[in-house]
């Protein structure tokens, strides 16, 4: 008995958007370029390869790799764009943001203990990324608000609530994204003053404080 035959099958094609696929090219990129292990006490520089948080001392930790492009990828900085880094660290994420925004752009990081503040400025200047700075944040004060507006905000902390002076800091269009009580939350300003919140995923942060 001759069996029937089966209509070929359609191929799936997978359409990629062309500014997803440029973000993910310079994501990509700039991982590339600035190297994790150059931000990492020498102890743990071995470990630089593995996707999961290493700590930096003072209580930090320098984020799991695939969480900070998850974060980066919401977040969608673009040449030119003004940024605000809540929580440099050892300065990893303000040299990946220097990346992606350029020359063009303008990166702010701002951290809270004074050793870290030092030595991410020294990872920092490695790289030579002279459009991007990190400074000794005011324990009184979140972010920095004498140079918003910004386009972008990334907070490497976790908020028990969406802090207002942080959503004062976003310019009109503008995104943040931040950890709030276990959730990345993607904060979006719009041109009419609107903001709206979409929660994405479950995420474990060191406190904002």
């Amino acid at each position: 008995m001759r069996s029937a035959r089966m209509p070929p099958r359609k191929r799936r094609l997978r359409i990629v958007e062309p500014e997803a696929a440029d973000r993910s090219e310079r994501l990509t990129s700039a991982f590339a370029h600035v190297r994790r292990a150059d931000f990492l006490p020498e102890r743990q520089r071995s470990s630089a390869p593995q996707d999961r948080p290493l700590l930096i001392g003072h209580g930090q930790t320098n984020s799991q790799p695939t969480t900070v492009q998850n974060m980066l990828e919401l977040l969608d900085p673009r040449p030119g764009d003004r940024v605000l880094d809540v929580g440099s660290g050892s300065g990893w994420t303000t040299a990946l943001l220097a990346s992606l925004v350029t020359e063009s752009g303008r990166v702010f990081g701002v951290e809270l203990e004074p050793d870290l503040t030092e030595w991410g400025r020294a990872n920092l200047d490695r790289y030579g990324f002279g459009w991007a700075g990190i400074e000794q944040a005011d324990p009184d004060r979140l972010g920095l608000p004498r140079h918003a507006p910004y386009d972008r905000i990334l907070v490497s902390a976790e908020a028990g609530r969406l802090p207002e002076p942080l959503v004062a800091q976003l310019g009109r269009p503008a995104r943040m994204v931040i950890p709030v009580s276990g959730r990345l939350s993607v904060v979006d300003r719009g041109l009419d003053n609107r903001v709206t919140v979409r929660k994405v995923g479950h995420y474990a942060f060191v406190p904002l404080r």
